[in-house]
């Protein structure tokens, strides 16, 4: 029996490779055209006004919006998308200092986890003014204010939501995920931030954690740093929201009555091992235990990695899941967004880093 697992291996990983490689190719590809583009705008205005994280995300929605990429290629998007993103995100931490953000010392600290409980609260009354749910309420509002569809699917099963619960809540989290990632650095040029107070508003607003990556990196390397950090501690808020929730729920039952629907969920979702991964290099970093050298090329793979998982986000997205989210629910998701854009400018404004 053991000589016959021992062939299996190496079969199996070749039958994954073979189910991931077209997409994945496809990504590269649409990333090395961004590059290639960004690189003619350098030469022709001095400048790149698009970054190639900006034009791979439209060249891949671009692609989406003439062709459907079918079962042949969904593998490898999705793998884009999602690990090689994460990978992009721990090779970050290489050349991240901690004391990027150590200069607002706890004032910003305080300020963020206040920022997520306000928006959580302000988003879920939204929708409840709106008429939505309880249920559907509150996975707009973790979702908007903490991390996205990684809140969504934590706080699904906590509270108990039904799947067309869940459905209904991250059809717009791609769209306007990418809106917010295009969108955001024309607002800070608009209201001239500088890097660490754009990058401060970039990871307080932005969904995801490697979709900073992007919106910050118009601003400069301490935009990202700063960006991804205050991203970061914005999704360990996920961890005490869903603690808070599940205790909220489990009081609302009952007595003697066990749900399964209100169980806290897998620790995996409550701290992602690429968040981990990240956090130890940052760490490592600030302790001067990484070579001094390790910091450009993690970096520089770090960009391309994420230019290419930029593309598999545009491939993602689908204008049609517009129509199926709802004008209540579209109408709340929005309002909430602005709402956290809004409180984080005053938030950067009150601690004076504008």
């Amino acid at each position: 029996m053991a000589t016959a697992a021992i062939p299996a291996n190496p079969t199996r990983l070749a039958h994954r490779a073979a189910g991931v490689a077209p997409g994945l190719l496809l990504c590269v590809a649409l990333a090395a055209i961004a590059v290639s583009l960004q690189g003619l705008e350098a030469r022709l205005f001095g400048r790149a006004w698009l970054e190639g994280l900006v034009l791979a995300i439209l060249l891949g929605a671009a692609v989406r919006t003439v062709w459907n990429p079918g079962a042949q290629w969904s593998g490898g998007i999705r793998f884009a998308a999602k690990t090689v993103l994460e990978i992009a995100v721990v090779l970050l931490g290489a050349g991240v200092n901690a004391s990027a953000i150590a200069a607002a010392g706890g004032w910003l600290l305080a300020g963020i986890a206040g920022l997520v409980v306000v928006a959580i609260v302000a988003s879920y009354g939204l929708g409840r003014l709106f008429g939505l749910p309880r249920r559907m309420a509150a996975l707009i509002a973790c979702g908007n204010s903490i991390c996205g569809n990684s809140a969504i699917a934590a706080v699904a099963p906590v509270i108990g939501a039904e799947g067309e619960d869940v459905a209904a809540a991250i059809s717009f989290t791609a769209i306007l995920g990418v809106a917010v990632v295009l969108g955001l650095p024309l607002l800070g040029a608009a209201l001239r931030l500088d890097a660490r107070a754009y990058g401060i508003v970039a990871g307080l607003t932005v969904y995801a954690v490697p979709q900073v990556l992007a919106a910050a990196a118009p601003a400069g390397a301490l935009a990202v740093q700063v960006g991804t950090l205050v991203k970061l501690v914005r999704v360990l808020m996920l961890g005490p929201v869903v603690v808070v929730l599940a205790l909220i729920a489990r009081s609302a039952e009952p007595a003697g009555v066990a749900s399964r629907k209100t169980a806290l969920p897998p620790l995996r979702h409550l701290a992602p091992w690429f968040i981990i991964g990240f956090l130890v290099l940052v760490a490592a970093r600030s302790l001067g235990l990484t070579p001094t050298g390790l910091a450009a090329p993690a970096g520089s793979a770090a960009d391309l990695l994420t230019i290419v998982s930029m593309a598999a986000l545009g491939l993602g997205v689908d204008v049609r899941a517009l129509a199926s989210a709802g004008p209540r629910a579209s109408a709340v998701v929005t309002l909430s967004l602005i709402l956290i854009g809004v409180l984080a400018l005053t938030l950067v404004r009150v601690l004076g880093l504008a």
